[in-house]
């Protein structure tokens, strides 16, 4: 199967610690990459992971706190620097484009590549990007600003030709399309040879949800459906309830919840409130509800 990956930058709630950076994580679905929110220090963990700043063709930003966009000004800088020609899409709520523009007017107006907003309605799921193999969508959540997720979907791809069965039947490379979108074939003989004999059934399309900064929503997982992979956050174990309830943010056995719900096959937990020295117990939290659940780290590389 094509590559479809998460690679965590950050995994930290508001503060920076020693041990985790403010959210920052990239997606690589197909050989593209995208950077999904952009906290301080994401160009750093960048380089680290050895992902090719040159291939980031796009990035989402959930909300305008600073633990998830502090770093992006910094980064166009940096892109400015290395030569960066190709333009760059920044999907995020409105009032982060005013915010930039003044930046970029008075840091980096000698840009060589294109900067180009788009505005995202953080109150309705919608598509925002399509490419041939791809969509994704918004995912409206609840937290004390404006913000949204995001979900990464593969569209379906045709069935896999049978070469061994197509070389049998003498059935020329010419019909393949045909033949992968359901046509049967006909052989000189007269012979209908029916497709199923002649495909294989291609893998099921995997989706992949980013869910930061939210309270437990309880409908949330219906927007979820099909999902393989979820990252929720879990700033908060249930000890600090009054803490989840107050900021707006969920707690380990909150995402435990939307990922059962939801039906999805991973659960990866992040955003960590710096309380917690180890986060052991928000995953057993967690795993009380829904067991196939992860802690992400930093370096921490994911299958969807």
């Amino acid at each position: 199967m094509e590559p479809f990956k998460v690679h965590i930058l950050g995994c930290g709630s508001a503060l920076p610690t020693l041990k985790h950076f403010p959210s920052a994580q990239v997606v690589e679905v197909r050989g593209k990459l995208f950077l999904v929110d952009c906290g301080e220090g994401t160009q750093i963990q960048l380089r680290r992971s050895r992902l090719r700043f040159t291939k980031i063709s796009a990035v989402f930003i959930s909300h305008l706190h600073g633990d998830h966009c502090f770093g992006l000004m910094g980064m166009l800088s940096t892109f400015g620097l290395l030569g960066r020609t190709a333009r760059l899409t920044v999907y995020a709520p409105g009032e982060l484009a005013v915010l930039m523009r003044q930046q970029m007017a008075a840091f980096c107006h000698d840009f060589d590549y294109e900067v180009d907003f788009r505005e995202v309605d953080t109150t309705v799921q919608q598509v925002i990007y399509e490419d041939r193999s791809l969509t994704i969508e918004t995912i409206p959540l609840d937290h004390r600003v404006k913000c949204c997720g995001y979900l990464f979907r593969e569209k379906p791809t045709m069935a896999h030709i049978r070469r061994d069965m197509a070389d049998f039947y003498k059935v020329p490379v010419s019909q393949f399309n045909n033949i992968k979108a359901g046509a049967d074939w006909t052989t000189e003989d007269g012979e209908v040879v029916p497709n199923s004999r002649l495909t294989m059934a291609a893998e099921e399309p995997r989706a992949y949800a980013y869910c930061s900064d939210t309270r437990y929503i309880p409908t949330l997982y219906e927007r979820l459906k099909g999902v393989t992979t979820l990252y929720h956050e879990s700033t908060y174990g249930e000890d600090n309830r009054l803490l989840a309830d107050k900021y707006y943010h969920s707690t380990a056995r909150d995402a435990a919840m939307v990922a059962r719900d939801a039906g999805v096959k991973q659960l990866l937990l992040g955003h960590y409130s710096q309380r917690y020295e180890d986060e052991e117990v928000l995953l057993n939290e967690a795993k009380e509800v829904f067991p196939n659940s992860l802690l992400t780290s930093e370096s921490g590389v994911y299958d969807v």
